[in-house]
């Protein structure tokens, strides 16, 4: 059976997650399938950080710290990002970025493997895994006399030597949407005594994620993508209870001292996953955050991330479908994995040629989508569309696919203003 607009609108009709869409500020006609690289604005968040800007720090100033519960910011965001990565309260915080938590819980990882297995000295990380914790990950080899061993996604069972120290992989690939079965992987590595570090960024809000289930070993992630916590917001980061206190982590600063504000010359990290921040941190940023994840949250009581990953699947099968039913011919490929247990929440088509200027052709018809280049040998060209089960509705699907036909069929494509590439892919 071939899905209609009316199947579409009787699909949003029976959506019993439809109402979140209420809690965010969408542009009135723009179907955004970008939320994987950035989220959607709670309505919430102008106001909220307006109050922090204009009260807080404008009339209440320093006071706030105390007065209004800054100081504790980092821990009661992580708190609530807890809720979402089956970790538990006290294990989380939200602080830095992505990589320079990556670079705290690899350096503890490879601290511990130094101590328990000093003869491991090897990385394992996937060769599509985002540049940024490949960089991390080959700087620290280049510190600590390790190698970092770059493999394929069918190599990593195999990789699982008694050299490697550390696996480090991130759950869903943002290149592919395709993600790892993180209870079977960890598992296999524990097995031959490696310890894990999982990044998060494209799995935190999109797709459940259990992270004590699993046992993993320690976990990163960022705030500004599903979390909808605005550009550049604090990341966050995870410590298995077993490791938190083994070691210190590398960024010894002050908001990881077991008393900060006693100015001893001396450090002493603080007990469990506080000793992971370092620096004093971003207020208005973290109430930003906040704002993202009390939406997400919101989610609970309709049946919580379950409702959402059904919904996420149901959409992003809707339009596999669709692209292969309407826009067959026009050389497209797809590059996200069909199976369900191994897809996250987005889609990703591949195309030998035009890949960009299509997505540019859609971003002014108010499709937002992203490109990420292949490296042109192995990796094609990927047209990347997120979907948001919070604020995306199976119509929107529809028109995208309707809109991605129309610039295919005519070669809209082709017009000079979409082949100039910009800054930002």
């Amino acid at each position: 059976m071939n899905i209609t607009l009316a199947h579409c609108q009787s699909f949003d009709n029976q959506d019993p997650v439809r109402e979140l869409r209420e809690l965010f500020s969408l542009p009135p006609g723009v179907i955004y399938l970008d939320g994987n690289s950035l989220g959607v604005m709670p309505k919430t968040a102008p106001a909220r950080v307006a109050d922090v800007v204009s009260r807080e720090w404008g009339t209440d100033l320093i006071q706030s710290w105390n007065k209004n519960g800054w100081f504790q910011m980092p821990q009661k965001v992580g708190n609530k990002i807890a809720r979402l990565i089956g970790a538990n309260a006290g294990e989380v915080v939200a602080t830095d970025s992505t990589s320079i938590n990556l670079f705290k819980v690899l350096s503890a990882a490879l601290n511990i493997a130094a101590k328990d297995a000093p003869r491991r000295k090897r990385i394992v990380s996937e060769r599509s895994n985002f540049p940024t914790d490949l960089y991390i990950a080959e700087a620290l080899c280049k510190e600590r006399g390790f190698e970092l061993d770059l493999v394929e996604p069918e190599e990593i069972a195999a990789s699982l030597t008694a050299e490697v120290a550390v696996l480090m992989l991130t759950h869903v690939n943002y290149r592919t949407g395709a993600m790892h079965d993180m209870t079977a992987i960890t598992a296999a590595a524990h097995a031959e005594g490696i310890l894990t570090v999982w990044d998060l960024a494209h799995s935190a809000g999109a797709v459940p994620v259990d992270l004590t289930a699993a046992k993993a070993d320690f976990a990163v992630g960022c705030g500004y993508k599903y979390l909808n916590g605005g550009p550049g917001a604090p990341a966050f980061v995870w410590v298995n209870p077993l490791h938190t206190d083994r070691f210190w982590q590398p960024l010894a600063g002050w908001w990881g001292h077991a008393a900060p504000f006693a100015f001893t010359p001396d450090y002493q990290p603080a007990a469990g996953i506080t000793r992971y921040m370092c620096g004093t941190q971003p207020m208005i940023s973290l109430a930003a955050l906040d704002c993202g994840l009390d939406a997400m949250l919101a989610a609970e009581s309709l049946g919580g991330m379950l409702a959402l990953r059904k919904k996420s699947l149901a959409l992003t099968d809707l339009f596999i479908q669709l692209v292969q039913e309407r826009c067959a011919g026009h050389g497209l490929g797809l590059a996200t994995p069909s199976a369900h247990g191994q897809r996250g929440s987005q889609v990703c088509l591949t195309r030998e040629e035009g890949a960009y200027a299509i997505v540019q052709a859609l971003i002014a018809r108010g499709v937002v989508g992203d490109y990420r280049a292949g490296d042109g040998a192995r990796d094609k060209d990927i047209l990347r569309f997120g979907f948001t089960p919070l604020y995306i509705g199976f119509e929107d699907v529809w028109h995208a696919v309707e809109h991605l036909r129309q610039v295919l069929e005519t070669g809209e494509w082709k017009k000079p203003e979409f082949n100039r590439k910009h800054a930002v892919t």
